[in-house]
């Protein structure tokens, strides 16, 4: 046999073995990949891309130069995967897909796969919108149509205030991982992580004395009692922006969502 056969063969083989072995053994008993970022090929994001990202996500400010680089590298790659689609009259600017592509990247960073197949589009109103339910909407996933929408003046309302815990974006891509990991997924992947971390959320929530001293420190807003989906993404909203008093009054709940999105600081 040549040589370069057997050695692409042997190649093939230790990568087999790595990604339907190892690492989903790995996940099973530490609830995160073996690694995360990996691109032999960044992609360059816009100096204007850059600009926006240092005055507006401290999330990004705080990231060595490094991960920063691996952030950048995301938010191209998403800006490149994805439509953007203006409605009522309004155009979609660099600035805008940057802000919004920073905030999905933001939530998924831990994450090895950071785009999601579930939608392919993301919608622009300028202000609240009428959906195809016949209800008006600041935000919506509607994973039927494969999009994400947006009313951008409230998206950019969220973003104004980074510790009032109302962060439409956030809400919103939080309910695309939630219906993503519901999906059927392969044994070990960032999704049954994140629907494993999801369960112990339900079961920690399910608990009298926990839901009663959530209930009663109003610290997340009623909305997010509404089902599942909305408690997941009021709480992934409170995470990012007030993660100090979430840790502190809810330090079990705190280190959940952590290993949820396998978050790390800096």
């Amino acid at each position: 046999m040549d040589i370069f056969v057997l050695l692409f063969l042997i190649f093939v083989g230790g990568v087999f073995v790595f990604f339907v072995i190892i690492e989903p053994t790995y996940i099973l008993l530490f609830n995160k990949p073996i690694y995360v970022h990996f691109y032999p090929v960044k992609r360059k994001l816009s100096s204007e891309g850059i600009l926006v990202l240092q005055e507006h996500f401290s999330f990004y400010q705080k990231l060595s130069p490094k991960r920063q680089s691996y952030f950048r590298h995301r938010v191209a790659s998403f800006i490149d995967n994805y439509t953007f689609a203006g409605r009522d009259g309004l155009e979609v600017t660099e600035e805008m897909r940057v802000k919004i592509a920073a905030t999905s990247v933001m939530l998924t960073f831990g994450m090895r796969k950071y785009r999601q197949s579930i939608f392919s589009v993301i919608v622009l109103y300028p202000d609240i919108f009428l959906s195809k339910s016949g209800k008006y909407h600041k935000g919506e996933f509607n994973p039927l149509a494969k999009a994400v929408v947006f009313s951008w003046n409230h998206f950019e309302e969220g973003m104004a205030y980074g510790n009032d815990n109302l962060n439409l974006g956030l809400h919103e891509f939080a309910h695309v991982l939630h219906f993503e990991s519901l999906r059927k997924k392969k044994l070990g992947s960032s999704s049954v992580v994140f629907r494993d971390m999801l369960d112990d959320v339900m079961y920690y929530l399910d608990d009298i004395n926990n839901r009663k001293a959530l209930l009663n420190s109003g610290y997340l807003r009623n909305y997010a009692y509404t089902n599942q989906y909305e408690f997941i993404a009021v709480l992934l909203e409170h995470f990012f922006e007030t993660p100090e008093e979430l840790k502190k009054h809810f330090p079990e709940l705190y280190s959940i969502v952590k290993a949820m999105i396998n978050y790390r600081e800096g």
